[in-house]
């Protein structure tokens, strides 16, 4: 149990204080384990006592941690609200941004929120981490411009959002390495990727990408990839000529 000087009572509305009260839970949440954090580490952070934080939250400690893990995921699904103005990768470059800075600032608590096993995990507290995910596809697919994808690029796009997920956590393990510009920019032509890869073998993607490919600049993320990726496949001509028969047949071109 921590232990300190009495704290320093400041009267704020029930609104100020509850949010008072989430944001310091946060802030603990961040840089520790869940399980590792009581009500008493909370009342000696917010300066206030532990009766006030359980007449906030009568339900404890698990209360607690899901209006925290609910602010949170509210904060994670406004990262990927963007103005549908400019090319797209400069959108998501930019919602990765927010994304990466959340991670930044909650590297313990975000690890804790997507990998589970903290005795705080309950089929409510995984719901809300799921409707992040769900968010943020349904955000990437309003970029895209259609609210109702096909099933190949909503594997695509879900697929990329478990990648972003698994980067962060991999990072974090890392030691925050690469620089976060650096892992950003490399989700980015992730996304590229995979958006590409889905096109070639779906006609609602191949559309899709060909009019996000339109407002892409010469000197964009797109060009830059693919003069990057040139240097790669040089010499690999063969693979035109030699595959081009089967897989041609097999796809319908």
């Amino acid at each position: 149990m921590s232990s300190g000087p009495a704290p320093a009572y400041r009267r704020l509305s029930v609104d100020e204080r509850r949010s008072q009260l989430l944001a310091t839970s946060l802030t603990l949440f961040a840089h520790r384990p869940p399980e590792d954090v009581s009500l008493d580490d909370v009342a000696v952070a917010a300066g206030v006592s532990r009766p006030l934080v359980y007449r906030y939250f009568p339900g404890g400690k698990q209360q607690l941690y899901e209006a925290a893990l609910r602010s949170a995921a509210d904060e994670l699904e406004l990262c990927f609200a963007e103005p549908h103005t400019g090319p797209l990768t400069t959108r998501l470059a930019r919602a990765l941004d927010r994304y990466l800075a959340f991670v930044d600032e909650h590297d313990a608590g975000f690890t804790a929120l997507l990998r589970g096993g903290s005795v705080v995990e309950t089929s409510r507290t995984n719901a809300i981490v799921d409707e992040v995910r769900r968010s943020a596809a349904d955000q990437i697919f309003v970029h895209l411009q259609t609210p109702a994808p096909g099933p190949a690029l909503r594997m695509a796009v879900r697929t990329w959002i478990a990648a972003v997920e698994a980067a962060s956590l991999i990072w974090l393990d890392e030691g925050k390495q690469p620089p976060l510009r650096e892992l950003r920019d490399w989700l980015v032509d992730h996304f590229i990727a995979v958006a590409t890869a889905t096109a070639a073998r779906d006609a609602e993607a191949a559309a899709l990408v060909r009019g996000a490919l339109a407002v892409e600049s010469a000197d964009g993320p797109v060009a830059a990839l693919a003069l990057r990726i040139l240097p790669v496949v040089e010499g690999s001509s063969h693979l035109l000529s030699e595959g081009r028969g089967a897989s041609g047949e097999n796809r319908g071109t």
